[in-house]
């Protein structure tokens, strides 16, 4: 077990996942939504060579590429999560993560997500892929505000920078991460390419789920 006692207290340790892209194949269905958005809001549609190259970018400079104004960013991505949520039957975990997580939570650790996604979506699809492990489930509409929502859970849960470690799989969460003074997972499987993150490096990399257990072991020291 990961919890133990300092002084008077049980110091807990908390791995916190992003989920699109991180726990869960997204990304087709996503494609698929973004190509339905750029019919209404006119911009470029995504194509598979299109789609590498972006990897490469950040969020800003995707829009720039696709020549879709970021401040429409706000009313996009609320229409992407209603048609996103219409659509969960087609998501699936990634290889392993079932195991890592059933793993990470039988060694103590304490599981929770923090996702731009729909509070109501990511427990849905937990529900019905049987996944009980997570405790905390947040959800913020802002999808560049994820390091007020990270700082907010540690208030929440009392907690030092220390016992918290941050899965992820977007270059906006390693600087949500870095904001927030956290350490952070980058996993190889999700959207953005590992170029993306050459001005912004993750404190850890992992290429497979099983290394999140091994990394989790040295990062979460207290």
């Amino acid at each position: 077990m990961m919890k133990f006692i300092k002084g008077d207290f049980i110091l807990k340790k908390y791995i916190i996942f992003d989920f699109d892209g991180t726990l869960v194949d997204s990304k087709d269905l996503s494609i698929k939504i973004i190509n339905q958005l750029a019919v209404k809001y006119k911009f470029e549609p995504l194509s598979s060579k299109k789609i590498e190259a972006l990897r490469k970018l950040s969020i800003v400079e995707r829009c720039r590429q696709l020549n879709f104004p970021i401040y429409k960013i706000p009313f996009a991505a609320l229409e992407f999560l209603s048609r996103y949520r219409n659509s969960t039957g087609q998501l699936a975990l990634f290889d392993g993560i079932k195991e890592l997580l059933d793993r990470l939570k039988a060694h103590g650790y304490e599981l929770a997500i923090i996702s731009s996604n729909s509070e109501a979506t990511i427990k849905d699809f937990l529900l019905k892929n049987k996944i009980d492990s997570i405790g905390d489930v947040i959800c913020s509409q802002n999808i560049f505000g994820k390091d007020q929502v990270l700082k907010t859970f540690l208030k929440k849960h009392r907690l030092k920078r220390s016992q918290v470690l941050y899965v992820g799989d977007e270059l906006r969460d390693i600087v949500a991460c870095k904001g927030a003074n956290i350490k952070i997972i980058w996993v190889s499987w999700g959207f953005d390419a590992i170029e993306a993150t050459e001005k912004h490096p993750p404190d850890y990399v992992a290429h497979r789920p099983s290394d999140i257990f091994k990394i989790a072991k040295i990062a979460l020291k207290v």
